[in-house]
């Protein structure tokens, strides 16, 4: 199977680990093993297969999925402790909820130099990614709720990375620093950063982190919330 990723981020040192909300950083991947002993002529045969990063988005539009009620920009932005610019619009926030993990979202446009400034201040590890190519076929599963395209369908003006404020690693002053193999799920304190100039004088910036389930108490959650995208 080809699982190559144009928005995949090169593996480095990982962050502390420390974070109370049990945070897991962006593209984060639920690893299920399943040790099976099944005798045949005399020998015992052992599988523990690992879930794919395809199969996973998948189970993550399961019929076990909700959208939490009364998640705000506000809420999300404290959740996965990154700010919104007072000069932010179009701020948007979502929290979607299964019975692995749970994934945070939040959104919103700055103009040109107010995005850059923002980028600076939130460092990635090492510099700014840009994707190879486009994922035209990305499932709408995230910021599809919020009635926008996946940031993965972008390739021209887009640049990503993961995020991890709070790190003992990080340089001084500055919120966010290490970033690692967004597959590998020892980081628990990084959030995936998409900036995409979507106007000449406009950047909309995706936030996505992921979340152990039932490790952040919700404002509010009902049953009847909209199905998944």
């Amino acid at each position: 199977m080809n699982d190559f990723s144009p928005y995949r981020t090169p593996e480095g040192p990982v962050g502390d680990g420390g974070s109370s909300r049990g945070r897991r950083r962006g593209w984060l991947v639920a690893a299920a093993l399943t040790t099976a002993a099944v005798t045949v002529a005399g020998a015992a045969v052992v599988a523990g297969p690992l879930l794919s990063g395809g199969g996973d988005r998948a189970a993550d539009r399961g019929p076990d999925t909700r959208w939490a009620e009364g998640i705000t920009p506000e809420w999300m932005s404290d959740h996965m402790g990154l700010d919104v610019p007072a000069t932010a619009r179009s701020a948007q926030a979502a929290y979607k909820v299964t019975s692995r993990f749970d994934t945070g979202l939040l959104t919103f446009t700055l103009t040109r130099s107010e995005a850059e400034s923002y980028l600076a201040e939130h460092p990635p590890s090492g510099k700014w990614l840009t994707p190879a190519a486009a994922q035209p076929d990305t499932p709408a599963s995230d910021f599809a709720h919020l009635g926008l395209p996946e940031p993965e369908t972008f390739k021209d003006g887009m640049r990503y990375g993961d995020v991890c404020p709070g790190t003992d690693d990080e340089p001084a002053g500055t919120p966010g620093a290490l970033a690692t193999d967004p597959y590998d799920t020892s980081d628990d304190n990084c959030t995936s950063l998409y900036a995409y100039e979507y106007a000449s004088n406009r950047t909309r910036i995706y936030l996505r982190a992921h979340f152990e389930p039932g490790v952040s108490p919700l404002p509010r959650t009902s049953s009847a919330s909209p199905p998944a995208h």
